[in-house]
């Protein structure tokens, strides 16, 4: 595996190393499309509805359409927005695990420890396990905020990336609003079924069938020499770990200070405040980000 990211997670005081790896492949067999008659190649151009000419890819812009107005953003305009470009994932706050909805997950990455120890690699993660918690982290990546949960699978710790709230959909159905109902006894048949069924999940006993039936079926093909020429019918465009080690801290010394830190920030908030006047919140960030703003996309 190739490393995409080489940075540190980073709570209090606490730094630790690491590097980034896509945790998935998508093992989907590519399929092209052809012409039907004699299976050329089919390419799709880019031509602008105005002048109809054929665009190339450097002379694209974005923008972003509301009604009947159209900002066009250039390069420079994007260029502009300030970006994270540290190399922190930075932890904001540890949360019971069971608080965070699956809905949210996203694209999953394993992190591994790329210091000279992995002492604090290995302490992180077993804080997570006792603890039932998980991080919530931000951290940029290819240009983007991104907010993901940080837990422990096996012995590795593993970054979620989470939809924003706003990306995820409110369920409205007005037939659930509806009462309905179940009798004792079908519930009882209804739970008797599911213990029928009831078992540990093992991935391993899954197939992708679709795929499996796919990947017979070209072979199938090619063994009965029902094949073309790829440069005939394809052309010629048929055929088209980074970073320092961190250094690594006293982690005693910068867990006592952060925990030292934590409670000094605390203290204040304990007393009596006149009446009337406004309580500061006092929940501690771990790392100086901003609150992640709200986003609107560009079309593409």
């Amino acid at each position: 595996m190739r490393a995409i990211w080489t940075g540190a997670i980073t709570f209090g005081l606490v730094n630790v190393p690491v590097k980034l790896f896509s945790a998935t492949d998508d093992h989907d067999v590519e399929l092209h499309q052809v012409h039907a008659k004699d299976g050329g190649r089919i390419r799709y151009q880019r031509r602008c509805e105005v002048c109809d000419h054929v665009v190339d890819f450097a002379d694209i812009n974005r923008a972003y359409v509301e009604d009947d107005e159209t900002v066009v953003l250039t390069k420079e305009d994007l260029a502009a927005i300030p970006q994270e470009r540290n190399r922190e994932i930075a932890v904001v706050e540890f949360v019971p695990t069971d608080q965070l909805d699956p809905i949210m997950f996203e694209k999953s990455y394993f992190l591994k420890p790329s210091g000279k120890s992995t002492k604090a690699y290995v302490l992180l993660r077993r804080t997570l396990e006792q603890t039932d918690r998980t991080a919530i982290v931000q951290f940029a990546l290819r240009q983007k905020t991104r907010i993901a949960a940080l837990r422990v699978r096996g012995d590795v710790l593993v970054v979620q990336n989470l939809l924003w709230p706003d990306e995820v959909r409110e369920a409205e159905f007005p037939e659930l609003d509806e009462r309905v109902r179940i009798t004792a006894k079908e519930l009882q048949l209804s739970s008797a079924l599911v213990k029928s069924f009831s078992s540990d999940f093992d991935a391993s006993e899954f197939h992708d069938e679709y795929q499996e039936e796919l990947r017979k079926l070209v072979a199938a093909k090619l063994a009965e020499g029902e094949s073309l020429d790829t440069d005939a019918t394809f052309g010629d465009a048929a055929n088209e770990e980074s970073g320092d080690d961190a250094e690594v801290i006293d982690l005693m010394k910068a867990l006592q200070e952060s925990v030292k830190r934590s409670r000094a920030k605390k203290r204040p908030a304990a007393k009596k405040r006149p009446a009337g006047s406004k309580v500061a919140s006092t929940k501690k960030r771990a790392a100086p980000h901003k609150p992640a703003a709200k986003k609107r996309s560009a079309s593409k």
